[in-house]
């Protein structure tokens, strides 16, 4: 039984580093770091820092279906966006710019622009429940928005220069 325990831990690790090793998670674990001005979270691993994304089921039903976001989560899903915008910007060497528009209730939406092009739309709804229920989904969620964010402006170049 222990080994069995041992094995899935060192599964469970191994997928980590291959997930924290991607280009999305890298940009928003770049992003975090650059916001700890007074090196506050300099002893933290990066998955202590991503710890504020992950909800599990339980988390998530302890927290209020109504409710409004406070600034640091508001704080966390900026940084999300930033890190996919950044993360494009290397991808594409196209300049991105994040947009939200957010009521004090938790709905808005969130835009990524290159040029004049939008690259990423999102409805947001409840963000006061922002995250997500493992690493494996935020970086497949993260990674989402990259590669259809890449494609569309490979897709459509001229519109995604800035000055066309």
């Amino acid at each position: 039984m222990a080994e069995a325990i041992t094995n899935e831990t060192r599964a469970d690790t191994e997928d980590d580093a291959l997930l924290l090793a991607t280009p999305f998670v890298q940009q928003l674990i770049r992003q975090l770091r650059a916001q700890d001005t007074h090196g506050t979270w300099e002893g933290k691993s990066d998955l202590q820092l991503l710890k504020r994304y992950i909800l599990t089921p339980e988390e998530r039903r302890a927290i209020p279906i109504m409710g409004d976001p406070d600034p640091e989560t508001l704080w966390h899903l900026e940084l999300f966006y930033n890190a996919i915008a950044v993360a494009i910007e290397r991808e594409t060497g196209q300049m991105v710019s994040p947009m939200m528009k957010m009521s004090h209730e938790g709905f808005g939406r969130m835009v990524l622009i290159a040029g004049r092009l939008v690259v990423v739309n999102k409805q947001l709804r409840d963000v006061h429940r922002f995250g997500f229920p493992s690493l494996a989904k935020l970086a497949e969620a993260g990674g989402k928005f990259l590669n259809e964010a890449v494609e569309m402006i490979r897709t459509y170049p001229a519109v995604a220069q800035y000055g066309a």
